[in-house]
């Protein structure tokens, strides 16, 4: 484990296997016609939310709809979780 995930009690939790609701891209983007960069699933509930780096930043704006903590990237090869509350990855 990470020196961040033990200092963040989000990050402490297991990482579960939740499916994305949509697994064709941004829940946000698919509705609105736009495009993404890179793609993040919430641990919460499974919403798939774009990154700050794409135009809609999706994925934050959940996170300031919700307060679900903690993400991941759904991109191929990568497996970090991002905490919004902490601000720390693991």
């Amino acid at each position: 484990m990470s020196d961040a995930a033990q200092t963040c009690e989000h990050l402490r939790q297991p990482a579960t296997a939740l499916s994305p609701r949509d697994g064709g891209g941004c829940e946000e983007c698919l509705r609105d016609g736009t495009s993404w960069v890179h793609l993040r699933l919430c641990l919460s509930c499974g919403h798939v939310g774009c990154c700050d780096s794409s135009p809609g930043q999706h994925a934050t704006a959940h996170f300031r709809q919700t307060e679900h903590p903690v993400i991941r990237s759904i991109e191929p090869g990568e497996t970090w979780r991002w905490c919004y509350v902490d601000q720390q990855t693991g």
